[in-house]
């Protein structure tokens, strides 16, 4: 089939050269535009526009996919389908019409839960045990179109957004090439979305990814790893935001506290949500349910580092605490 990839970020590159080594034609790609980035703002290409200029392939980065321009030149290439992975723009009704099969997306959830921009982190965040990835045809519904095809992964207790997402890129990508497949060989017919089990995914924001210390550990776990690497999650400290990489339950990770005279709590002993108790060696925070143990941690406008050398650095007062409670 000749097909006209659409996908902007990391994750869309492996369908992407999936697609471009399979038997079927890429005979184009659409991304977003440069878009400013880093201190300096300067405009930046996409991941999957650096790999499709790498790729020798056309490139098309219309302001909106609703622009005749580029609708002109969709109709003059043709495709019998277009496979779209994390595009991050609407697709009128005007332009699902013109590929044969139409809009084949790849969406890193298992349909119909998590609809919309952030499945994996909101699967993390909810604690769910299995997630996967789904084929379907994109209509003009939030990922509401009928299936095709289905992979399962689980989800493991240490994972962060990023580490699925990761697996999920790669082994999605076998199944939008399979799905696309099936479809040439006239094997594969799409399955209307049930009705039960519908979730929504919205788009974490920075005010969404900052932790609140009054929820139990767990909570406060799953919401780190599934703000992690992106928003990232924070809290703040003398005023100053933090960022909080990734975190362990402080019953896992025994460490000898002397309080004796120091202000330190003993080990065990129940600190309010928030407080910080920092030793030579660890940093743990209050929860509503325990404390637990600071990994990494990154000061505003500074590079990530050790909890325990950053507690030195600010030298932590006993009582001390985070202000997000």
């Amino acid at each position: 089939m000749r097909l006209v990839f659409a996908g902007t970020p990391d994750v869309a590159v492996p369908s992407l050269e999936a697609a471009c080594v399979s038997s079927h034609d890429v005979v184009a790609v659409l991304t977003r535009p440069d878009a400013p980035a880093g201190r300096g703002r300067s405009l930046v290409a996409s991941p999957v526009k650096i790999r499709a200029m790498e790729l020798g392939l056309e490139i098309l980065t219309p302001t909106r996919p609703s622009d005749q321009n580029f609708q002109d030149r969709l109709r003059e290439l043709a495709p019998d389908a277009c496979p779209i992975v994390a595009y991050g723009g609407l697709i009128p009704l005007s332009a699902l019409t013109i590929p044969t099969y139409g809009w084949i997306n790849l969406h890193f959830s298992l349909l119909p839960a998590w609809r919309g921009a952030a499945p994996v982190q909101r699967a993390i965040m909810a604690g769910d045990e299995v997630t996967g990835a789904t084929t379907f045809l994109l209509d003009q519904g939030l990922d509401t179109g009928p299936t095709f095809g289905v992979m399962t992964e689980n989800i493991t207790p240490t994972d962060t957004a990023g580490d699925l997402l990761v697996r999920l890129a790669q082994g999605g990508a076998g199944l939008l090439v399979a799905t696309l497949d099936a479809l040439e060989a006239g094997d594969l017919q799409a399955v209307p979305q049930p009705d039960e089990g519908v979730s929504l995914a919205p788009k974490i924001s920075v005010a969404d990814a900052r932790i609140w210390w009054t929820t139990p550990a767990l909570a406060v776990d799953r919401h780190i790893r599934g703000c992690t690497p992106a928003p990232g999650a924070w809290t703040t400290f003398r005023g100053e935001r933090l960022k909080i990489h990734p975190v362990t339950a402080a019953l896992l990770v025994p460490e000898a506290y002397d309080s004796t005279g120091s202000g330190v709590p003993a080990q065990g002993e129940v600190v309010a949500p928030g407080v910080v108790v920092a030793t030579k060696r660890a940093v743990q925070v209050g929860t509503a349910s325990g404390r637990v143990k600071l990994g990494m941690v990154q000061p505003q406008g500074k590079k990530p580092m050790a909890a325990a050398d950053w507690a030195r650095g600010v030298r932590i007062e006993p009582g001390e605490k985070f202000a997000d409670v």
